[in-house]
């Protein structure tokens, strides 16, 4: 009897660290893509800067 109890205690409690580890995964991905998408943005931004700034410096490039 007593093993049983252990048994279901275990069965319990694993499934309650599964629920929470797979939570706290799930939470740090999230915030990695957050991250992620802001980095890819702001170097987005930066290469357009840079190419308006390589235009403007070099017109004669662009037939204008």
């Amino acid at each position: 009897m007593l093993t049983l109890v252990t048994m279901v205690i275990l069965y319990v409690f694993g499934f309650v660290f599964l629920y929470g580890l797979i939570r706290v995964s799930v939470r740090h991905a999230m915030e990695d893509l957050e991250n992620r998408r802001a980095e890819a943005l702001r170097m987005e931004r930066m290469a357009a800067e840079r190419d308006r700034a390589f235009v403007q410096d070099n017109a004669f490039l662009t037939n204008n």
